[in-house]
């Protein structure tokens, strides 16, 4: 597990969390929840680690919707900040994008 998860597993618990405004309009495009993708969390797999991104530190997880199915998320912590952890966004993966298991881009 990478520590920026760990660090944005501990924000979430204890409620230190903010969904961007792009990272609400994708949910809903998906037809995800934001209480399932924040929830996710906790079950993450790390597929990038983006530690230096300019906006701060930021990964995207391979995370489960509430039936199952896999979702993309980004997550970060503002650049010069310890807090909040930031749902960036978030999508369903695309099969033709990634391999069977959604953790490696074709």
């Amino acid at each position: 597990m990478s520590d920026l998860l760990e660090r944005l597993q501990v924000l979430v618990e204890g409620g230190e969390v903010r969904v961007s405004e792009h990272g609400y309009d994708e949910l809903a495009d998906d037809g995800v929840t934001a209480r399932e993708a924040v929830t996710g969390v906790f079950e993450a797999i790390v597929v990038e680690d983006y530690p230096n991104y300019p906006k701060g530190p930021s990964v995207l997880l391979l995370q489960k919707d509430r039936g199952g199915a896999p979702i993309h998320v980004v997550w970060g912590i503002p650049k010069g900040y310890d807090k909040p952890a930031v749902l960036v966004t978030a999508y369903r993966p695309d099969p033709a994008r990634w391999d069977e298991e959604f953790m490696r881009r074709k």
